[in-house]
């Protein structure tokens, strides 16, 4: 059930909350469903609605910066003036946990990832239900982000008894993830604030590899994925290139001719207007009846490598030039 952000619709999330209930839940990323993320059975709940596997951790949601010390046994130097810069804001930190954490949240690590969203509606429901909120996306385990309330009931249906109503998410792209646990910060995950950001105010990190144990989430090597094939283009598509109709293409930053369906990232060639339409485009191109999309490359500075992230991990493989045709190279 879709209900507006207002009073009304508030005081009723918090309601299903307490309950130990799950709710559809805006944030500046993305929608997250939402539940106690001090309760066991709550937690339970998330997973077994998202289908997502127990191995993968969650993150913890705070109203406020300074409710991180609540989940978190100890906050680095690092963190802190990570959290001043960017909280409330699109960034996670992986820290180590309090015992009041349930095992279930973080996939029995030693450590929590913890975020203060900017969202006004999730602050607000954090603010009155009074704890931590445990809010992975609010989608199927491995498909497309929500950026709507309608999506994520076209994703969900029935599974989430209630879900808020804040509109299209601003950022459109999950948080980044730095890990705050260890001698060295490292990304776990490229997200709405870019590398070059974190590391002006936190110092040098490292960047982990495709292929480590999972610490964080939406680091599995596939996920994102749209209900078609997708490819991507080592190179912007054209009327030259025999793609045909029955392909769709999420183009850079102009129309291409020759093609099915279209989405254009960013007409102007904005990093941050492409991250946030990146997975509406999809959902609107995994529509359109074509029977496969072909992504065009994105910079890979800033949001871009973001943005490709999400494109490599959503992908079927790469398309290669041979002769004057294009083949399929599965991952």
């Amino acid at each position: 059930m879709i209900v507006q952000a207002d009073e009304c619709g508030i005081s009723r999330a918090v309601e299903v909350l307490r309950r130990g209930g799950c709710i559809g839940l805006p944030t500046e990323t993305v929608y997250g469903l939402a539940g106690n993320g001090l309760d066991g059975e709550a937690v339970a709940r998330i997973f077994e609605i998202k289908r997502r596997p127990h191995f993968d951790p969650l993150i913890l949601h705070v109203a406020d910066p300074g409710d991180a010390a609540g989940v978190a046994a100890e906050v680095p130097e690092a963190a802190r003036r990570l959290m001043e810069r960017f909280w409330p804001g699109p960034l996670t930190l992986v820290l180590p946990r309090r015992p009041v954490v349930p095992d279930l949240v973080t996939a029995g690590l030693e450590t929590v990832a913890v975020r203060c969203p900017a969202h006004g509606v999730a602050r607000e429901v954090l603010r009155r239900f009074g704890g931590p909120l445990a809010a992975p996306s609010a989608n199927p385990f491995g498909r497309l982000s929500p950026t709507t309330a309608q999506a994520v009931a076209e994703g969900l249906g029935s599974g989430v008894e209630l879900i808020l109503d804040g509109g299209a998410c601003e950022r459109g792209i999950e948080s980044a993830i730095v890990d705050c646990s260890g001698p060295m910060l490292r990304l776990l995950r490229h997200g709405a604030l870019a590398k070059e950001e974190l590391e002006a105010v936190a110092g040098p990190m490292e960047v982990a590899a495709t292929g480590e144990a999972i610490r964080a989430p939406g680091l599995l090597a596939h996920h994102y994925a749209p209900g078609l094939p997708l490819w991507l283009a080592g190179e912007a598509a054209d009327a030259a290139h025999p793609w045909g109709l029955e392909t769709a293409v999420l183009a850079w930053d102009r129309n291409p001719a020759g093609v099915g369906a279209v989405r254009v990232l960013s007409g102007r060639g904005d990093l941050r207007e492409a991250a946030a339409r990146l997975f509406a485009c999809l959902r609107e191109l995994e529509r359109s009846g074509a029977r496969r999309i072909v992504a065009e490359p994105v910079p890979g500075e800033g949001l871009g490598m973001a943005i490709r992230d999400r494109l490599a991990k959503a992908s079927s493989g790469w398309l290669r030039r041979q002769g004057d045709s294009w083949i399929e190279v599965p991952r």
